[in-house]
């Protein structure tokens, strides 16, 4: 069974969504990012996916007293990612309890860095952020397209032992338009020992089921969860 894991996104301490990345389309679904990460609990998650977008925007983290408290308060397992530029970040993320880091976009702007952490807390602990539009690999809170063709950018970090990815299609994003599944497909026959993380246009239990026909080990989800179209009872 594919794994499922829900997100909350932080602007100003408060779960978001955004379309397509753009800031100007955040809606709120709630204040208070314990309560529904407490929430994912009683339904039966097992693990937590956090975007700090304040810190994607500000180039650093920003909301790292939130996911202390989250994971304070839960047993999940919690990745989170959104403004890990530096040293510091990543061992700020890290102290506040995260299990797991996203690296998106210095993985594209300072490989030689990822490299030293890749080796330095191990590959389990990194999940490479591969954010696509057109493409190419976005970077800096989606506000920048960068050289780097998928695939090649993929097999640069695979060889260096990462075994996680998450993907995210940002002309999906938030849309309820159903993800992309050709995109997700065509990366598991490239490499089908990732552990890749579905991400993006997710919008009813069906949507998953096709993603776990197709062999993709993992769906990040959110939007269609708190607008409910997700029926999490028929999932876990």
């Amino acid at each position: 069974m594919i794994e499922l894991i829900p997100a909350i996104d932080l602007i100003d301490g408060k779960c978001v969504r955004l379309t397509k990345g753009e800031y100007d389309s955040k809606k709120i679904y709630n204040e208070d990012p314990v309560s529904q990460a407490r929430e994912f609990e009683r339904l039966g998650f097992k693990r937590l996916h956090m975007v700090d977008l304040d810190g994607a925007k500000s180039k650093h983290i920003v909301n790292d007293a939130v996911l202390r408290a989250v994971t304070e308060a839960t047993s999940l397992i919690v990745d989170f990612g959104g403004g890990i530029k530096t040293e510091e970040d990543i061992e700020k993320a890290f102290s506040a309890g995260a299990s797991m880091v996203t690296l998106g976009s210095v993985a594209v702007t300072n490989p030689t860095l990822c490299e030293e952490w890749i080796k330095k807390y191990g590959a389990d602990r990194i999940i490479l952020g591969a954010d696509v539009r057109n493409g190419k690999i976005s970077i800096n809170g989606w506000k920048e397209d960068s050289a780097e063709d998928l695939v090649p950018f993929l097999e640069k970090y695979v060889k260096l032992g990462i075994k996680n990815v998450l993907c995210t299609e940002i002309s999906k994003d938030g849309t309820l338009a159903g993800p992309a599944v050709d995109l997700y497909v065509h990366i598991m026959q490239n490499y089908p020992h990732l552990h890749l993380i579905a991400s993006g246009g997710v919008s009813s239990n069906d949507d998953i089921r096709q993603l776990d026909t197709k062999g993709i080990p993992a769906v990040v989800f959110g939007k269609a969860y708190y607008e409910g179209k997700i029926k999490v009872e028929e999932l876990m």
